[in-house]
């Protein structure tokens, strides 16, 4: 008995010290509470879904995911290959060119019409708090915080560990000009000592105006946000930027809904949507899209081309790692909507018609 509980102290205690660390973030509070509290979505301590929006399937139940993830037969694989990358000096880049650069997963890099963009950087080479686990594929994490040119706009979707990465936003404190991010947001940001003038926290269809001609307006997504165990008690959203010459509409995590369709009509058409695919799972099909639903969203959006990102840098989910791109690729060539597919640090240059190669083909 008294070995049980001296476990159970222990744990307890590993626990508490564990969940208060700088990394985890801090509760929102004060005057930032109080605005949360005057939202639509915003009930009982959480923000909601504009759908009813469950964790899981209604079939499906928390131990048979945990269960399959590690005994199922369906297993996750990750590329036996190096994940093929090109590594670009983003300083030499020249700024009066319009361009994208992806470092894997949903981290890339945006420069348009003058201004640097940078949305949900991770380059700590790990997507998890527990040391050890959720690494990067070889070869899928080659850029750091050096390689990184002064950042105009910090852009952030949500605060999971995957698009929110405690070393990479420390690392670029001193590069990041203003931070633009979802209601609640900014309390991590303010913790990890980011002077709370240079962060601008939107909720769902709020506008900031970022420069003469450049707009960014948070719009709705089917997600959730959480740091470990307590969820929602930031926001997550997907943004339309809009610049002198071009409208983008930056994704973030979220499962299929009507959502897109609105957006399309009140915001659109887009230059280009860049569009989450990956990490799904008929089990949290709610939270996350299959690949046929994301090319689904392109056309709901009015996009004139997409790109599908949240793959080939980690292993979320259960599905092979190069399945997303295999399945989002065979499904926009059926509906012939126009995709790319860069390899992770190639130059896209937004006003030209690139060819891209399958980069993932045989890299099993």
């Amino acid at each position: 008995m008294y070995i049980i509980l001296s476990l159970v102290v222990i744990l307890f205690v590993v626990y508490y010290f564990f969940t208060r660390q700088e990394q985890m973030g801090q509760v929102p509070s004060g005057l930032r509470l109080e605005r949360m509290s005057g939202t639509a979505t915003y009930k009982n301590g959480a923000f909601d879904n504009l759908s009813v929006t469950p964790s899981l399937s209604e079939d499906d139940n928390y131990f048979n995911v945990l269960k399959n993830f590690l005994f199922g037969k369906e297993k996750r694989n990750e590329p036996t290959d190096e994940i093929p990358h090109i590594q670009t000096d983003l300083h030499s880049l020249p700024l009066d060119s319009n361009l994208l650069v992806w470092f894997g997963h949903s981290s890339y890099y945006l420069q348009l019409d003058g201004k640097r963009f940078l949305i949900d950087p991770v380059f700590s080479g790990a997507a998890s708090p527990l040391p050890g686990s959720v690494k990067a594929f070889a070869g899928a994490n080659t850029y750091g915080v050096d390689d990184m040119p002064e950042i105009d706009y910090l852009v952030i979707s949500h605060d999971h560990w995957d698009h929110l990465d405690y070393k990479t936003i420390l690392g670029l404190k001193n590069k990041v000009k203003q931070v633009i991010t979802g209601l609640g947001v900014g309390s991590h940001f303010e913790l990890w000592g980011y002077d709370p003038k240079v962060i601008t926290e939107l909720y769902w269809h709020e506008s900031a105006d970022l420069s003469p001609s450049f707009k960014i307006t948070a719009t709705p997504a089917r997600h959730f946000s959480g740091r470990l165990l307590t969820r929602n008690n930031t926001l997550w959203a997907s943004y339309v930027l809009q610049t002198p010459t071009a409208k983008l509409f930056l994704g973030g995590d979220s499962g299929y809904d009507t959502h897109f369709k609105q957006i399309g009509e009140q915001y659109g058409p887009f230059d280009l949507a860049i569009l989450e695919n990956g990490q799904y799972n008929k089990s949290w099909k709610y939270i996350h899209m299959m690949p046929e639903e994301v090319v689904q969203a392109s056309q709901d959006l009015n996009a004139t081309k997409f790109f599908p990102v949240h793959s080939s840098k980690f292993s979320l989910a259960l599905h092979p790692w190069d399945e997303p791109l295999i399945r989002v690729s065979k499904e926009a060539n059926l509906k012939q909507v126009p995709l790319i597919t860069p390899k992770i640090g190639e130059v896209v240059y937004l006003n030209q018609n690139q060819l891209f190669e399958q980069w993932w083909v045989g890299k099993n």
